[in-house]
């Protein structure tokens, strides 16, 4: 199934993230519809037409009638939701998702669901420090990264209709990894990240602080400001990964540690001058 305006799209889980994708692909013109907890977010997306239709409710025919079901749901929400629900899914549908680990996710989606419904998992690397639809935007994906995962099980036609739906979106990149790779290297570029914003943000509580600091704190703990619920999560869900990236930037931050001890400038500004041209390697294009 390649992505054409005639198949309809449905989004689970009708956020941040799934209301940028319903913002973008009602713009391509395609039938969007939603299912989320919500009223006011179903309400909210109805009056400034982000979807033509959503129920907080399994709307069997909303279901039934989706070509494409973008899962916009915590991991293990969206595993329950096709454990118990996966038979309102029409024959020959394609799920995919936005979830922020795979290894965990992937393989056990993939061996329960029906053998009539694909899942190729996918992941948009981009967020903000809010939430909600009333927050998305059609802007959210440009400039960032798209990770398609795909597996043994998954067709080369699904594969082919993931990265277009990314190209669709306006993803700058996209590309795939193995859900084990993809894992890897989300332990680094995003949970580690999290991590230190969220350390350097608790392991000073001095009063006041917010009036005298500069700009590159707050740069460098942007982040800090985090849902904790679904980033406990996602840092469980991919334990392994995480404390061996955790592990990697202790020892090197207490090599810098011992430059400091032992006045060792020479070593200090090797790594300084390393770390320089290594970030211009992540500068946006």
């Amino acid at each position: 199934m390649i992505v054409d305006i005639s198949q309809k799209i449905l989004i689970v889980g009708l956020g941040l993230l799934g209301g940028s994708y319903a913002r973008v692909l009602k713009r391509f013109g395609f039938h969007i519809s939603a299912i989320t907890k919500e009223a006011s977010s179903i309400e909210y997306a109805l009056k400034e037409n982000i979807i033509d239709e959503g129920s907080t409710e399994l709307d069997e025919r909303i279901i039934g009638e989706a070509d494409l079901v973008i899962f916009a749901l915590y991991p293990h929400i969206f595993v329950q939701w096709i454990e118990k629900n996966q038979k309102l899914l029409k024959s020959g549908a394609l799920i995919t998702d936005v979830t922020g680990v795979k290894g965990n996710i992937v393989y056990k989606i993939q061996e329960i669901l029906r053998p009539d419904v694909e899942f190729i998992a996918a992941h948009p690397m981009a967020g903000r420090e809010v939430s909600g639809v009333e927050n998305s935007t059609d802007k959210l994906f440009i400039g960032a990264n798209y990770i398609v995962t795909p597996t043994e099980k998954n067709t080369p036609e699904a594969i082919q209709t993931c990265l277009e739906l990314g190209r669709l979106l306006g993803f700058s990149n996209v590309a795939t990894l193995s859900p084990k790779e993809h894992d890897e290297m989300i332990g680094f570029l995003s949970q580690l990240t999290h991590c230190i914003a969220i350390t350097l943000m608790t392991c000073n509580d001095k009063e006041n602080m917010e009036n005298f600091t500069g700009d590159s704190f707050r740069d460098l703990t942007r982040i800090a400001r985090i849902n904790d619920l679904m980033w406990s999560e996602l840092f469980i869900e991919n334990k392994s990964a995480l404390l061996e990236q955790m592990n990697l930037f202790i020892d090197k931050f207490n090599e810098l540690k011992t430059m400091l001890e032992t006045e060792d400038i020479e070593s200090m500004r090797k790594m300084m001058r390393h770390s320089t041209e290594r970030r211009a390697l992540f500068d946006k294009k």
